[in-house]
């Protein structure tokens, strides 16, 4: 074969390849667009039976978390110790705390919310941002600059506190950004706790006690 035929050979069979390649390129598109749940859901990973133990072992557990209201007395958030269904889920579990927030206090504390506030969505970034979507009854403060500050802290200093995982918190309204909640508060950004805003008990009052050391799973045990 002279090099010429050689040459010859060789560019008819890259056409070919370049054709083939043409031919299915959708079908390997539509394959690297796929859900991964997608993929498993045709390769069983064998992980299902141990996925429905764990979920059934958590069924029913409860956890004590730490919810933070408006002191009645004093300026100031107070803490009120409540438990709650546990989650695997963080986002879940995130979701159902700070319900239980919106829901008020059960010792005589003040609510930090509008009544009629609810939680539309709650999810988790990896870098331990938590975003909070609240309904927009959110938006119907009063008290002022205070009002607006205490309600806003309420939320971020409850996730914080009870999830090592989460470090700050952006509060959405309405699943859209907002700059503020009554004008006084910038919510654009993230916000890390701020516990100078927890009220200091009063002279002769009992310590509130030690933190509970939080389970592996990120709240309180």
């Amino acid at each position: 074969m002279t090099p010429r035929e050689a040459n010859a050979l060789t560019a008819v069979g890259l056409a070919g390849l370049l054709a083939s390649v043409a031919l299915t390129a959708p079908r390997w598109a539509g394959l690297l667009r796929a859900p991964a749940a997608t993929v498993e859901a045709e390769e069983p990973t064998g992980e299902e039976t141990p996925r429905a133990a764990r979920d059934a072992a958590s069924a029913g557990r409860r956890i004590s978390v730490r919810l933070y209201f408006e002191a009645p007395d004093r300026q100031g958030l107070l803490p009120e110790e409540r438990e709650v269904a546990f989650s695997p889920d963080l986002a879940v579990q995130l979701r159902t705390v700070v319900e239980e927030l919106a829901r008020g206090s059960a010792t005589g504390l003040l609510a930090t919310l509008p009544p009629g506030t609810k939680i539309l969505e709650v999810f988790v970034q990896a870098r331990g941002v938590a975003f909070v979507d609240l309904s927009a009854e959110a938006a119907e403060l009063v008290g002022g600059s205070t009002g607006e500050l205490l309600a806003v802290y309420s939320v971020v200093n409850t996730i914080v506190t009870n999830f090592p995982a989460v470090s700050r918190v952006q509060i959405l309204v309405g699943d859209k950004p907002v700059t503020s909640l009554a004008g006084h508060i910038d919510l654009s950004r993230p916000l890390p706790p701020d516990m100078t805003l927890v009220a200091l008990p009063p002279p002769g009052a009992p310590p509130m006690g030690p933190e509970p050391t939080p389970p592996a799973g990120g709240g309180r045990p």
